[in-house]
């Protein structure tokens, strides 16, 4: 294998007859890297987008696609939670009235979408992609660029890769909200059951949730503050937990209107009454917060708009407009029920 680099003519870009005699390659392997083939090794492939790298090879762009011609990718890192059937109904609202068709994939529960992924993704190009709660690599955002494929993220668990747009809620002021709620009812021993601790939006509700505290001068007990995955069996589990203590919560904030159902199914079983025993708040405001029961307090989080937002970005991008602003973060609000009164210490 050749050692050295090589280097173009003075003025003119590198071929891709060069760059495979540099990497002693055939043209129609760094072909398919370019093309986004998926028959290519790992290995390979990583050395190629290296050179092309190196180069600044620029791949012709092709005019847009027509919207009839193609799918929308809607990327979940798991599906199957009425969160995510929300965000699905929001993007196919806005996608059917472009006349433009959506495909699920899930990522199987992690956040970074593997390579299989992606060249399965190459294999059938999407007009573009919309990522719910996981992100590309700066790699593998240069392969989508490469091939004039857009991304948009919903809900970012942590910083997207440069120039990628997102949409998602402002999860500070929901856990401030919520917290504020519990505080003015006279509670002060208010636990918290929050999400993934590695999730932007879960660590945002703890923010919120502590600086309502710092502003009614009441102390945070971390002892309280657990962790979890925004699905029931998180909320059952973490209710027992805190409930058996001697010195209980008198209120819990749950990160998810799913793990507050755990929650209330928790509290249930160990004889408390909600809410004059416990008071819960949720998070997302799903069909089912209104039919639980009691019927609960919970953050309205805008998932069917955010959806509907983000596909209204990206079909920007797939017709070649940048959007006017790149990070959206709509609002949200506490939708006050049956599940929250006075503290019973209060009382």
């Amino acid at each position: 294998m050749p050692s050295t680099t090589l280097e173009p003519p003075t003025g003119r870009a590198a071929t891709i007859a060069q760059i495979a005699r540099e990497l002693g390659l055939s043209a129609p392997t760094v072909s398919k890297v370019i093309n986004g083939r998926a028959d290519v090794a790992p290995a390979t492939r990583a050395r190629v987008e290296q050179a092309l790298e190196r180069h600044h090879y620029q791949r012709r762009r092709a005019a847009p696609p027509p919207r009839g011609a193609g799918l929308i990718d809607l990327v979940f890192h798991r599906l199957g939670s009425p969160w995510s059937m929300e965000i699905i109904r929001g993007v196919e609202d806005a996608a059917a009235a472009a006349q433009v068709g959506v495909i699920l994939s899930e990522l199987g529960g992690v956040h970074r979408p593997p390579q299989a992924w992606l060249d399965a993704t190459l294999v059938r190009p999407p007009l573009g992609i919309l990522l719910v709660a996981s992100r590309l690599t700066a790699a593998q955002q240069q392969v989508l660029d490469r091939r004039t494929i857009p991304a948009v993220v919903i809900d970012t668990d942590g910083e997207p890769p440069q120039g990628v747009p997102t949409v998602g809620s402002d999860n500070w002021n929901g856990g401030f909200i919520a917290a504020r709620h519990l505080l003015t009812l006279g509670h002060r021993r208010i636990a918290a059951v929050s999400g993934p601790p590695d999730m932007l939006c879960s660590r945002a509700r703890l923010d919120g949730f502590r600086s309502a505290h710092a502003e009614a001068g009441a102390a945070v007990d971390e002892s309280l503050i657990l962790s979890g995955n925004f699905y029931m069996e998180t909320g059952y589990r973490a209710a027992h937990e805190l409930l058996r203590r001697p010195d209980r919560p008198t209120a819990i904030f749950a990160g998810s209107d799913m793990a507050a159902l755990g929650i209330l199914r928790a509290a249930h079983e160990l004889g408390l009454l909600i809410p004059r025993d416990l008071s819960v708040v949720g998070y997302d405001d799903l069909p089912q917060a209104a039919w639980a029961t009691p019927a609960l307090t919970t953050v309205h989080q805008p998932l069917a708009e955010m959806g509907s937002v983000a596909t209204g970005m990206l079909l920007d991008l797939i017709d070649g407009r940048r959007p006017p602003t790149p990070r959206i973060n709509l609002a949200t609000e506490l939708v006050v029920r049956e599940s929250t009164a006075t503290s019973p210490t209060e009382a």
